[in-house]
Parts: structure tokens; sequence; C-alpha cells
């Protein structure tokens, strides 16, 4: 099962330092259990502080060899610079497609790209089949909690069924389940044709 880990200081108690402190805690714990993607989701952030977390991440998992690799949520241009091992996109259609993202990665002289890109439709699964991204994060699968400073609403799942029928369009692109998933609906996924389960909270200790 594919495993996909998504950033939130947000979910960690303490002031912005402290927040970022544990945030990057919680990767070093990721890495030694060999998550497959990390995905860096501080869009709040500037981009020099994203880009100082993305180089600390990337120096553990390099000092320990692990197989994770790091995904910048949205950010080429952090992504190259820092080395990162790849992007995740969303189904925006004002978003880089993968090719163009590969094409930076390759003026840059880095290595081709791990390039996700998260979907809500069978549409913008189709879409992402067809710019050829290497992975899709299909949300939300079950019923979503927004827990914002100022919002705790929730977003409605669409279901296993939909899954499925996400899975069928997407291959042979793997696909990640994504919102609402569980240790213990995380098995209903994978029988759905899930290549893995991505999440917050599901990775987060806290």
């Amino acid at each position: 099962m594919l495993r996909c880990a998504i950033t939130s200081r947000a979910l960690h108690p303490g002031d912005e330092t402290q927040q970022q402190a544990a945030l990057l805690r919680e990767a070093s714990r990721w890495i030694a259990d060999g998550i497959d993607l990390i995905q860096l989701r501080e869009k709040d952030l500037p981009a020099p502080r994203i880009a100082s977390l993305a180089r600390e991440i990337l120096f553990t998992i390099n000092a320990t060899s692990s197989p994770t690799r790091l995904l910048i949520n949205s950010r080429p241009d952090i992504a190259i610079a820092t080395g990162a091992h790849g992007i995740h996109l969303t189904a925006s259609p004002a978003e880089l497609t993968p090719t163009q993202v590969r094409s930076l990665y390759a003026l840059a002289n880095h290595s081709t790209p791990v390039i996700t890109i998260s979907c809500h439709t069978l549409e913008d699964v189709h879409r992402a089949r067809i710019h050829h991204a290497d992975a899709i994060l299909f949300a939300p699968v079950f019923e979503k909690i927004l827990a914002g400073p100022n919002d705790h609403s929730t977003i409605q799942g669409q279901g296993i069924n939909r899954l499925r029928d996400a899975c069928g369009a997407a291959a042979p692109l793997p696909v990640y389940a994504l919102g609402g998933v569980t240790l213990e609906n995380a098995p209903s996924c994978l029988a759905a044709g899930a290549a893995g389960i991505a999440g917050i909270r599901l990775f987060h200790r806290s």
C-alpha cells in the first residue's frame, strides 16, 4: 500500500516556531518509517520559509538513504531551488501541466520529478491521465473535516463507488484515496482499486 503524508503544522500546538519544529519532527518519523511521499503543504508560509523546511526534510531523507520522496505543493520554483523530488499540483486549469514542470526540471538539470495531481471529479482524472501525471490523489472519498482557525465545517465524501470509478478512469496511473481516510476504512479503498492512501490527520500523531 502506497502512503502519502500531507503536512499541516496547524495541527500542532504552540507558536509558529514550535509548530514548524513539530512538523520537522513528524516528517523525520515518516522518513524513518519509509513512507512513500511527503507533500509539503504549508501554503500560507512565505517562500523562503517553505524552502527552508524543504531543505531540512531533504537533508534527513538523504542522510538516512530513505526511499521517501518530497513533493512541494504547487510551487515548482521552490521545488527546483531546493532540489525536491517533485511537485503536487491541483486540477486547476491555471496550474502548470506535468509536461511543463518536467521541462523546468530538465532546464535546471534536475532528475525527472514525481508529479501528483489532486482530482475531485472524473473529468479531473481524465485530464491528469492525458497530461501524464505520475499519480492522482482523489478526494474526498469520505466525509472531510475542514479545520482552519475559524472553520470546522465538513465536506461530504463521494464514496467508495466513485473512488472505484476514478481508479478505472485513471488506469494505469496509481490513485491515492484522500479525504476522511482512516486505518479502519483504508482496506475498502484498496479493494476499490486505490494503490494507496493519502491524508493529513491520518499520519499525524497529534
